[in-house]
């Protein structure tokens, strides 16, 4: 993939390699598919910030640095937004890299390492069960209707029921997918191949809610779908023509892949398709670098893929037309976007720089600004969640918009952030001295 990849980019970041061993051999993931990169183990602080590209669009924005040990306030304020966080709290457990987070109904879902995924109970963040398996390395988790999907190391898919017993939190361990005897009898018989399992490390998960299927992508290059009444593969689609990273359903079902190609397909699926019901309808092109995350706003509106290079590119619905456009690009991280998260009007990027960047969207998406960069990490952040609302209520104010972040980093340490923003366009006609004052206070 170098020949994708502009002089000025930093080196290809992933957590995965392709798949050269035996399917049947338990791989250990490392996370660069190129042998230039060097090892995030190691890392025992943040990368070095590198100069950003020289051309920038007019979409491009920068921002300050902070952090909880700096409190910036910037003499000019560039837009009517002041944004503040906190860590709220910071976890490190002996379960190696962070690698996968879900939140659902009040609980967070964090995949690691190890071959336990750890419970966490909101608002206090309290740890409160664990998901025990055989297999390590939970690469992708997703929660949908009381079920936990999560992917391993092996490439297989393991699910849970989750439920109540006498007030508390209970989960029952309901099948793994595929099945061993399924897919090797498929094999055998050389028939029925849409049962076998990946044959490399699965990538990302994501659920097609409105067609009750489950997808899972793979470096191996294929999408998987599978029906989730009794969890079997019912159609492998060959998306790319190099290993999948990321994917993201909308709400209309249709399906976002992107890929170490430098693009993101859209799919659509239509039932009179027959055994191939997704068919391709656009191929958006990502500016020659490799898309390593994706993430949808919830009205799906705007499109966002995190790039190798560090930028952030992001495509517009069109209301009328129903296409894509392509809307600009976010600067400044300086290495890979390795995940993201959306949350109302604000997007959420972690990256292999060691930091989380929070941008502000303006009502016709065509303008984003960075308003808070999240520094305490130690190695790159792999996974990252978003969900409205404040962990306690000494957060809370009722002149703030508050939400919370949880980012799981390479360095094994989970941590959770409360970013209060406030939009100052009440208060535009005070002093630039007052104005000032509230920007950035941490």
């Amino acid at each position: 993939m170098s020949s994708l990849e502009s002089p000025n980019s930093p080196p290809n970041l992933s957590f995965t390699i392709r798949s050269g061993a035996a399917a049947s051999t338990p791989t250990k993931f490392s996370r660069s598919i190129s042998t230039k990169e060097p090892s995030f183990s190691h890392f025992p602080y943040t990368p070095p910030r590198l100069s950003a590209p020289s051309t920038l669009s007019k979409s491009l924005h920068t921002s300050p640095l902070a952090s909880p040990l700096h409190s910036l306030v910037p003499t000019k304020i560039p837009d009517l937004h002041s944004a503040a966080y906190r860590c709220v709290s910071s976890v490190l457990k002996k379960d190696g890299q962070i690698l996968s987070i879900a939140v659902s109904n009040g609980f967070v879902y964090t995949g690691s390492d190890a071959n336990a995924i750890r419970i966490w109970r909101l608002p206090e963040f309290a740890e409160c069960g664990q998901l025990k398996t055989k297999a390590c390395m939970v690469v992708a988790l997703v929660v949908y209707n009381e079920r936990v999907y999560a992917a391993y190391g092996d490439g297989k898919i393991r699910v849970w029921r989750r439920t109540s017993d006498h007030g508390g939190l209970k989960h029952i361990r309901l099948a793994t997918i595929p099945k061993t005897g399924s897919y090797v009898r498929s094999y055998i018989a050389g028939k029925d191949k849409t049962q076998m399992k990946h044959t490399g490390p699965i990538t990302a998960l994501a659920i097609n809610a409105s067609d009750d299927i489950l997808y899972s992508a793979s470096l191996d290059k294929t999408v998987k779908v599978w029906r989730i009444s009794d969890l079997k593969c019912i159609e492998t689609i060959q998306a790319h023509p190099e290993p999948i990273n990321a994917i993201a359903v909308a709400d209309d079902g249709v399906l976002f892949t992107a890929s170490d190609d430098a693009t993101v397909k859209v799919w659509r699926r239509n039932f009179c398709r027959g055994d191939q019901p997704h068919s391709l309808t656009v191929t958006l092109p990502a500016k020659s670098s490799p898309v390593k995350s994706l993430a949808l706003t919830e009205d799906g509106g705007v499109l966002y893929g995190g790039c190798t290079d560090g930028y952030i590119n992001y495509w517009l619905m069109g209301w009328f037309s129903g296409q894509l456009n392509y809307g600009g690009a976010l600067q400044g991280h300086t290495h890979a976007v390795m995940c993201l998260a959306s949350v109302a009007s604000y997007v959420v990027s972690g990256s292999a720089d060691s930091t989380c960047r929070v941008w502000i969207r303006e009502q016709d998406g065509g303008q984003h600004t960075c308003v808070a960069v999240l520094v305490g990490h130690r190695g790159p952040i792999r996974s990252i969640t978003a969900f409205s609302g404040a962990l306690g209520e000494e957060y809370q104010s009722s002149t703030e918009d508050g939400f919370t972040i949880c980012t799981g980093s390479l360095d094994g340490v989970l941590k959770v952030w409360h970013v209060t923003c406030k939009n100052m366009k009440s208060s535009s006609l005070q002093s630039p001295a007052q104005s000032g004052s509230e920007y950035f206070e941490l």
